[in-house]
């Protein structure tokens, strides 16, 4: 039986054999690494940019709506805000109505109420149906109303100054559950004091606003006497409700 040697030949070819395919073996695996990282470190930017879209599009999508971006707002600034005024609740409320008052010139003037002229204005469900508010909701409501008088304090037909003459304003409610009428509010003023003589004037305003829960259907009115002494100059005379 033949039998075989290993040559210093052989070995050595062997040798380099094992060196290359070691050489190779290990290149190949240092490549996989470095493309698997660039694909890892793809994937982060491509979060990160999808990320800053998504909310550079909400924040447009506020900014455009007209809401404020939450982390703009600071502890100090709501610290720092001033209080609210009646001009901004007013504006904030969805249920307002603001009447503007005529006065008809005659034996038997009647105040008018109107929210289509100069500031008058109706939103939310509120009414004017026979110069009455009409409440729409069941809710707490503010109720304002104003009117001026400009009294001529001379002496009447029989020769007698008019020193007391009394002016008075009321708001009426009628509501459904209760069945009857009832005054929410009144003032009563007096003209001509002081000893005014004949030929002077006396100008005097009523102002008349409070709180009241209020029921669907409601209606206000109200009731002013001396009429003919009214001050009809635009935004003396005003009546009007919202909802709080």
């Amino acid at each position: 039986m033949a039998g075989y040697t290993s040559t210093p030949g052989d070995v050595e070819v062997g040798a380099e054999r094992m060196e290359v395919l070691v050489e190779k073996k290990s290149s190949a695996g240092w490549m996989w690494k470095v493309f698997g990282a660039l694909v890892v470190v793809a994937l982060c930017l491509g979060g990160i940019q999808m990320f800053v879209w998504y909310w550079k599009g909400r924040l447009e999508t506020r900014m455009e709506s007209g809401q404020p971006e939450a982390s703009m707002m600071t502890d100090s600034a709501e610290k720092t805000d001033p209080p609210h005024t009646l001009g901004q609740v007013i504006s904030k409320s969805k249920a307002v109505i603001h009447l503007e008052g005529n006065c008809d010139e005659g034996d038997n003037p009647k105040l008018e109420w109107t929210h289509h002229q100069g500031q008058g204005f109706a939103q939310g469900g509120f009414l004017l149906l026979q110069n009455q508010i009409i409440i729409p909701r069941t809710g707490l409501y503010f109720i304002y109303s104003q009117v001026s008088f400009r009294v001529s304090c001379s002496d009447d037909e029989d020769g007698l100054e008019r020193r007391f003459t009394p002016l008075s304003h009321r708001i009426w409610r009628f509501s459904n559950p209760m069945g009857s009428q009832v005054p929410l509010m009144s003032a009563v003023r007096s003209a001509c004091q002081n000893g005014l003589g004949s030929g002077h004037g006396w100008y005097n305003t009523i102002y008349l606003g409070a709180v009241f829960q209020l029921n669907q259907g409601d209606k206000l009115w109200t009731e002013t006497n001396q009429l003919s002494e009214l001050d009809t100059d635009e935004g003396k005379n005003f009546f009007g409700a919202f909802a709080l």
